[in-house]
């Protein structure tokens, strides 16, 4: 079943453009691997002519009809993964979640989520998500690890999301970046959208970009690198990422916005969501959870000081 139909006119200033490339830009919603999905699915025509041909350079005049596919309906079961409850109880899950583990299902990770261990792990869990992320009210990405609030029912749900919205839940993060951050502390306040260039990153954004507001506070230097601490104000895509690297001071490990090459053998960048604190939804106080920093990060560290 079709979900929606684009139709589009090549404008003269298009003309010669990969169409994947353009209709990544015209439908900003939609990534250019997703693109290319589409065509390869017969499902992009030119001229009323379904076209197979992925790197086909468009003309002023072309008329262009995209038909996008209902959203794959994934099936999520429970699967018997370990993972660290740093707390539970009635209403809310915090969990310390580790480097390399996708938050929810998703095309190309259907299984060892955590939602996936959620389900095993937890009898309920909120619907307002629907069936994809139960409970999940906040996310980190697969490289980042830490703490995470989920929610065991919507009641719950609704509460800590508006704290969220209304950034008053308190979210620290560590991280370790290149260069010599000169300043002892400082706040970065830069709007972030979709890079207008490459679909699939974030980038700061003077049109169609969201308030975007890290604190960051320098807890040490070392010759080529500073180990600091970020105050998470508003919670957009890649924001702690992405304004580090506006301010030209990348995460170490972070394959999009970091250095292009990397001396250590990383899995990934160097941020660990450390301390997670907000208002209990039913109890109705203020509670505060830390997480210790994990092995990986350590162990950088120590290289880092000269440790090692």
């Amino acid at each position: 079943m079709l979900l929606d139909i684009e139709k589009l006119l090549v404008e003269e200033k298009d003309e010669g453009k990969r169409v994947d490339a353009y209709l990544s830009n015209q439908l900003q919603n939609e990534s250019r691997s997703y693109i290319q999905k589409l065509i390869e699915q017969g499902n992009v025509y030119i001229n009323n002519e379904q076209l197979t041909i992925k790197k086909y350079k468009i003309k002023v005049n072309d008329h262009i009809e995209i038909k996008i596919p209902e959203p794959e309906l994934l099936k999520v079961e429970a699967e018997n993964i370990p993972i660290e409850i740093v707390y539970e109880d009635e209403d809310v899950v915090v969990v310390n979640k580790s480097q390399g583990m996708v938050v929810h299902p998703a095309p190309g990770h259907r299984k060892g989520t955590l939602v996936n261990a959620l389900l095993f792990h937890c009898k309920n869990l909120s619907s307002i998500n629907g069936v994809i992320r139960p409970g999940i009210v906040h996310r980190i990405d697969k490289d980042t690890s830490g703490l995470l609030m989920v929610a065991k029912n919507d009641q719950a749900h609704r509460s800590l999301a508006e704290q969220l919205k209304n950034h008053t839940s308190n979210r620290k993060y560590i991280a370790i970046v290149h260069g010599n951050i000169k300043e002892n502390e400082g706040t970065i306040c830069a709007p972030i959208g979709r890079n207008p260039i490459d679909r699939l990153k974030m980038a700061v954004v003077s049109k169609n970009g969201k308030e975007a507001i890290t604190h960051f506070k320098v807890l040490e230097r070392f010759k080529n690198y500073t180990y600091v601490q970020l105050k998470l104000e508003t919670g957009r895509t890649h924001q702690i990422r992405v304004h580090m690297s506006y301010i030209n001071y990348p995460l170490v490990g972070d394959p999009l916005y970091g250095v292009k090459k990397e001396k250590f053998n990383l899995k990934g960048q160097m941020l660990h969501a450390q301390t997670l604190g907000f208002v209990h939804p039913t109890k109705e106080e203020y509670v505060e959870f830390n997480a210790d920093v994990p092995k990986y990060f350590s162990k950088l560290l120590d290289i880092v000081e000269g440790k090692k």
